[in-house]
C-alpha cells in the first residue's frame, strides 16, 4: 500500500528535520530482524515461568504476574537477560557499521539524519550504536519517573547547561534502559506509576526533552495500531504538554489487513493531528533516505 503522507507532509517534515524540528520516537519495531519484539518475549516468559492468564503474549501483565510471584525487579532482570543474549548473538553474526549503512535499515537511516534528540521506549542501545557509526557522540539519558533513578547524573545538570546537537544528540529513554534495571517501565504497574509520577511532576522530564516533544513534529517509528507504548507517551503525555502552537505528527504503520479496521485508525489519528504512513519501517527507512538526499542536495 502506498504513502499516505502527501507531498505537502514531506516537504513540511523534511524541512522540519533541516532545521532540527523533528523528535523521532523509536518503539520495538524498528529492531526488527534484531531483537524479538515484547509478545514473542511474553510468550518465552510464560512458557518458563508460568502464567494463570490464557493471552500470553502482553508484555506488560506477563512481567506483572512474575512481579508478584516473585518480586518487582526479578521480571525486569529475565527481559534484559533475555535481550542481552539475543545482542550478543546478532553482534557475532554481522558487521555492525554494514548493517546500520544499509538503505533500508530504519535505525541507520534516522542516525543519519541532522537531528539533536532521539526518544526511545527500548532498553537497549542500538540507536546510540547506529550514531556512532555516523560517526556522532551520542549521550545517553532516562527519565527519572521513579525514587531509585532520581539521584542519577545526568548531562542537564552541569552548571554550564548541556544543548544536543546533530553531532552530539541525546538519546532519551523515556521508559528506561538496560544499564539501569531500576529504570524499565515494564509491568502493569510500572505504567500506572510512570503515568502517575510524570502527570504529578512534569519537571521529572528536562526541559530541552518537554521542548523536543512540544516543540516539533513527532515522528513515530516502530509501533503497533493499538501500542501501549505510543498510547501512553501520546495522549498521557504529549498531550498533557502541548501548547498553543502544534506541529503534526507522523506515525509509521502497518496497514490493518480489513479496510475499515484502516477507516477507523485513520480518524482516530486524525483526531491527534497525527499523519499516518502506510508500510514498515522499511519501507519508510527507503522513502525518508530517497526523499532526504534529494531535499538537501
Amino acid at each position: 500500500m502506498a504513502s499516505a503522507l502527501e507531498e505537502n507532509d514531506w516537504n513540511t517534515l523534511l524541512q522540519r528535520i533541516k532545521v532540527g524540528k523533528c523528535t523521532p520516537f523509536l518503539g520495538a519495531g524498528v529492531n526488527s530482524g534484531i531483537l524479538t519484539v515484547g509478545s514473542e518475549i511474553a510468550k518465552k516468559l510464560a512458557g518458563t515461568h508460568g502464567c494463570p492468564f490464557k493471552d500470553t503474549t502482553d508484555l506488560a501483565r506477563v512481567t506483572q504476574v512474575l512481579a508478584v510471584e516473585n518480586d518487582p525487579m526479578f521480571p525486569k532482570e529475565e527481559v534484559l537477560r533475555l535481550l542481552s543474549e539475543q545482542l550478543e548473538k546478532w553482534k557475532q553474526s554481522v558487521d555492525v557499521n554494514n548493517f546500520f549503512g544499509s538503505e533500508d535499515q530504519p535505525l541507520g537511516v534516522l542516525a543519519g539524519l541532522p537531528l539533536p534528540i532521539y526518544m526511545t521506549t527500548n532498553y537497549d542501545d542500538l540507536i546510540v550504536k547506529a550514531l556512532e557509526t555516523h560517526r556522532k557522540d551520542p549521550k545517553r539519558e532516562l527519565c527519572r519517573w521513579n525514587k531509585y533513578v532520581t539521584g542519577k547524573a545526568s548531562v542537564f545538570d552541569s552548571a554550564t547547561g548541556f544543548e544536543p546537537t546533530p553531532a552530539t544528540p541525546i538519546v532519551f529513554h523515556l521508559h528506561g534502559h538496560d544499564k539501569v534495571p531500576e529504570s524499565l517501565v515494564l509491568t502493569e504497574d510500572d505504567y500506572i506509576d510512570f503515568l502517575v509520577n510524570i502527570s504529578r511532576r512534569q519537571d521529572l522530564l528536562p526541559a530541552r526533552i518537554q521542548e523536543a516533544m512540544t516543540g516539533a513534529s513527532l515522528l513515530f517509528v516502530g509501533y503497533s495500531l493499538a501500542d501501549l507504548d505510543f498510547r501512553v507517551i501520546f495522549r498521557g503525555l504529549v498531550e498533557s504538554l502541548e501548547g498553543g502552537l502544534r506541529r503534526f505528527s507522523v506515525a509509521v504503520q502497518l496497514p490493518p489487513q480489513e479496510a475499515q479496521q484502516q477507516k477507523y485508525w485513520e480518524y482516530y489519528f486524525r483526531r491527534m493531528e497525527v499523519k499516518v504512513y502506510w508500510g514498515d519501517a522499511r519501507n519508510f527507512a527507503t522513502e525518508l533516505r530517497d526523499r532526504w538526499s534529494r531535499f538537501e542536495k
